[in-house]
């Protein structure tokens, strides 16, 4: 696949619609195990979001590797919860019904918390999700501590993953040590999400 065949988007808007900083929006989903998900069930404990859709080569790029999975597993080990969301609407690429949700997750060995489905895009928007992957750090008292992409290098090749920033985990290495985070926020890149 010849990447300028694929679709993708450089976010290089500079506004958000969530403010860093400011308390993260609630939310109720339904995830791939067949629970009702709530932002405010984990009130107390830190959270990841991570905007999902394992047909686009930027995510591939993070599982086909090991990437997320890894990231994934070093921090839900410590405690903090880590959501997965598909907000791809019916009929779109990504768009998956529970069961697909929950065989993608054991396929691609996710170590996420959850993958929770928002085929409405309601939860999606509420976030101004643009890209997967699309990253949220949430703190333990409910605020959005980090906004924006995994890391530092935009490209679809693993190679590049090695030296990379990951932004994601420094904004959690900060939290969890119970300091400011020195970056909240970045260009997200990725594949549009499919609204």
């Amino acid at each position: 696949m010849k990447i300028a065949a694929l679709v993708f988007s450089l976010m290089t808007s500079p506004a958000f619609a969530v403010t860093t900083g400011a308390a993260a929006p609630d939310f109720s989903l339904a995830s791939a195990s067949g629970k009702t998900v709530k932002l405010s069930d984990y009130q107390g404990k830190t959270v990841v979001l991570e905007w999902l859709n394992h047909g686009c080569p930027f995510v591939r790029k993070h599982y086909d590797s090991g990437n997320m999975q890894a990231v994934q597993k070093t921090y839900t080990d410590k405690g903090v919860i880590w959501l997965s969301i598909i907000s791809s609407a019916p009929g779109k690429q990504g768009h998956v019904d529970a069961k697909t949700a929950a065989s993608e997750k054991a396929s691609n060995k996710s170590n996420a918390t959850e993958v929770l489905l928002d085929p409405t895009g309601v939860t999606g928007n509420a976030y101004e999700a643009k890209t997967t992957p699309h990253m949220y750090v949430i703190d333990a008292k409910g605020k959005l501590v980090y906004q924006g992409a995994i890391d530092d290098k935009a490209s679809t090749d693993t190679a590049d993953i090695k030296g990379a920033k990951n932004y994601v985990a420094a904004a959690l290495d900060a939290t969890l040590a119970g300091k400011t985070v020195a970056m909240g926020q970045s260009k997200s890149y990725g594949c549009s999400v499919k609204y």
